[in-house]
């Protein structure tokens, strides 16, 4: 019997890979935020106009959806940004997400959002790394002359 003839390994440009790691950063908030409606009390809370400790009101609104757009709007700009510019935008925005995902973590007791923040931040800690290791273009064999 013969080894199995080896699998081709495709090499994925950088952007692919960031579009494609906050596309999953972006899954993650929202299964961790749909697994907590499970929690009893929360959907009371929310009825009632409450999240957490904060008041449900149109500034609470816009605000959360200008922290959520972020990893949305991430998954194109990945794609098309020029590289200086999309490197920056990874790193800046990521490491930003990183604080707000240990921030939202600190003193929670239950062990899914735990372990989702764990995951979010692991997955944004990539991120950061992926873009702060972007390749540099090979110089130029006319640079030299």
């Amino acid at each position: 019997m013969g080894s199995a003839p080896a699998l081709e390994e495709l090499k994925i440009p950088t952007q692919v890979k960031l579009a494609f790691m906050w596309a999953t950063v972006m899954f993650m908030y929202i299964y961790v935020d749909i697994i907590g409606f499970y929690q009893p009390g929360l959907i009371g809370d929310i009825l009632v106009g409450k999240v957490w400790v904060f008041e449900i009101n149109e500034s609470w609104m816009l605000l959360s959806l200008m922290l959520m757009t972020v990893p949305t709007l991430m998954v194109f700009l990945s794609m098309v940004l020029p590289g200086r510019a999309n490197r920056y935008a990874n790193i800046g925005l990521g490491s930003l997400h990183i604080m707000l995902a240990v921030g939202t973590a600190l003193g929670e007791v239950h062990a899914y959002y735990v372990f989702g923040s764990a995951l979010e931040i692991v997955l944004l800690s990539l991120i950061v790394w992926v873009a702060w290791k972007w390749p540099h273009a090979p110089a130029s064999t006319t640079a030299a002359n």
